[in-house]
């Protein structure tokens, strides 16, 4: 066993008897102890299991030996008497999988504050033998796991676990999967309430309402690229901007801006950018520094504390104002631009944290009461978007109002909502708007992100598109270049068709409703949906949904067989009232 014996052992182990958090810098170093020369010490070596007043130990060595060879030894015979032979076979393959994670990277996540609610949440749940709450001891193991040439397996974290032996309350741990269960119900009976309702309302044939068109295919215009750097007037923000200006059609061109998530940048939506060029569209898609793909480098070197700090709740909406504004300038002083662009029809379109900053400039605010409320069950919860949205409660308390009366319509993509906007900001907004939720996203979960919060929506061209197993990277274009590549089963399945269903939706809302095309409205139907829909990435969608019928979903058992839908577990109905 090696532990972090080598370098700093009296700041480690104060580390792990303190609720200290340790200085940035050390992180390093506490990297680097894994694969020095070690000197041999006790680590874990056996598992306590407490129900109550009953108690269960199991050798981590014989989890370790039916996880290489698929030996069960006499510790685990009785637990191997009551397990089918499947399901052996699938904790096997659970205690070998291994998580491709540097040990750096893990490191700076644990020393952020979302990851630090995370092991706060896990320190309850697992403990060191004398009971004393595991988050330190869960850091340490993970960072040490991670370092070592094994690799992060859940069979290498225990015997990192640096103690002799690591307590599990099963109590706490069942608390856990009763909010997990309760959520999977309530998001699977939501998602097949909607899928019948939508199936319902399209069931009549798709007739297209003009000529048939295909607006998932690209467009008859070619287009032209331009990168450009704005600095803000007013705030000490610089920024890139890449520009896709259509050749021919109609002018001055409506505006569409595109607004990337946390840790992405302005590539990874210029698939849609170019879509939308394609059919005569100015596209403006800006970087936001302090949430992209560079902040999360930041924070793997050493840079960087945060995922993204407070204020980014402010300059996001405020870098789109500024953006808006160029182009007001840009088309009246520069000869390539004049004429060429209406910036009295623009239309936003963001994904995640670039959902909200839609969502913002369309007319909702920051909701500092309903963060208030919900945020005091922030460590109570694994809804991973809830402990992003709860640091906007660093900000300044004022009034923040980031409508723009240019934007005319708005598309947010698994956008994070439910507490940073809340009910009362989010009926505020009046133009058209389209929500997209994923089924199986576990970051910002469909039912309390998207499903919810649309029913709040009051304007009266509202939209809920539904892919079934969709998850929050879906519609994302992944490169060799990015810094954040989720595993495969993170990102779902058929991604392409993803990104083309959204080609197609895009196309249509903004022909709608920023160029007033009738004939684009019948491609926003559910008849449509139904239409282009696919097995293994089902498109529902809904004009109309109400709480009333979100709770009758809740109570109506499932008639229809749904798979397990892996949506981010959180507490019970406390944590996610239907406001």
């Amino acid at each position: 066993m090696k532990v972090m014996k080598c370098l700093f052992p009296s700041l480690y182990t104060a580390a792990l008897r303190t609720r200290r958090s340790i200085a940035p810098k050390y992180l390093g170093l506490f990297a680097f102890t894994a694969v020095c020369t070690a000197a041999p010490a006790l680590g874990a070596e056996r598992i306590y299991v407490t129900y109550g007043p009953l108690e269960v130990s199991v050798p981590i060595a014989s989890l370790a030996l039916f996880a290489t060879e698929g030996k069960i030894d006499s510790n685990l015979d009785g637990f191997a008497q009551y397990a089918k032979k499947s399901q052996l076979e699938q904790i096997q393959r659970v205690l070998q999988a291994r998580a491709e994670i540097r040990a750096v990277t893990i490191a700076q996540f644990l020393y952020t504050p979302q990851g630090e609610v995370l092991l706060e949440r896990l320190g309850r749940v697992i403990q060191t033998k004398g009971r004393q709450p595991g988050f330190y001891a869960i850091r340490a193991a993970l960072i040490l796991a991670a370092a070592d040439p094994e690799g992060l397996t859940i069979v290498n974290v225990l015997r990192k676990f640096p103690t002799y032996g690591i307590r599990i309350d099963i109590n706490r741990g069942l608390g856990l999967a009763d909010g997990l269960t309760t959520l999977v119900n309530r998001s699977n009976r939501a998602i097949v309430g909607i899928a019948q309702l939508s199936e319902t309302a399209g069931s009549e044939p798709f007739v297209p309402s003009g000529e048939i068109l295909q607006p998932q295919l690209p467009g008859p215009y070619t287009w032209k690229k331009s990168s450009v750097t704005l600095t803000s007037p007013d705030r000490d923000r610089t920024f890139g901007i890449d520009i896709y200006l259509p050749n021919g059609g109609p002018r001055p061109a409506p505006v569409v801006v595109i607004s990337h998530g946390l840790g992405s940048d302005r590539t990874s939506f210029q698939y849609l950018a170019k879509h939308l060029a394609s059919y005569g569209f100015a596209v403006a898609v800006p970087e936001h520094p302090g949430s992209n793909a560079q902040q999360i480098q930041d924070l793997i070197t050493g840079r960087s504390r945060d995922l993204s700090e407070p204020a980014e709740f402010v300059n996001r909406p405020l870098d789109i104002k500024d953006l808006l504004d160029y182009l007001t300038k840009l088309s009246t002083t520069d000869p390539a631009y004049q004429g060429q662009l209406d910036l009295q029809r623009v239309g936003v379109i963001g994904q995640s944290f670039g959902g909200y900053t839609a969502l913002t400039l369309a007319g909702a605010g920051i909701n500092f009461a309903q963060l208030d409320q919900d945020c005091k069950l922030e460590n109570e919860t694994w809804n991973l978007s809830l402990l992003l949205q709860c640091r906007a409660r660093g900000l300044q308390r004022k009034e923040y109002n980031f409508t723009d009366g240019r934007v005319k319509a708005a598309i947010a993509i698994n956008p994070i909502a439910s507490s940073i906007l809340g009910e009362t900001n989010l009926s505020k907004i009046q133009i058209p708007v389209m929500i997209v939720a994923g089924s199986a996203d576990t970051v910002a979960p469909a039912l309390l992100e998207q499903i919810q919060p649309f029913t709040w929506l009051t304007s009266p061209n509202k939209y809920l598109v539904m892919m079934k197993n969709g998850t929050h990277f879906s519609t994302i274009e992944q490169s060799s270049q990015s810094v954040f590549l989720p595993p495969t089963g993170a990102i779902g399945p058929e991604p392409a068709l993803a990104r083309r269903y959204l080609n197609g939706l895009s196309v249509a809302f903004m022909e709608s409703y920023l160029n007033n095309k009738s004939d684009f409205r019948s491609y926003l139907e559910p008849s449509y949906a139904l239409t282009i829909s696919r097995d293994n990435l089902g498109l529902r969608i809904l004009r109309s949904l109400t709480p009333q019928q979100i709770q009758q979903f809740s109570s109506t058992p499932i008639r229809t067989p749904v798979a397990p839908t892996p949506i981010a577990p959180v507490a019970p109905a406390p944590i996610a009232p239907v406001r």
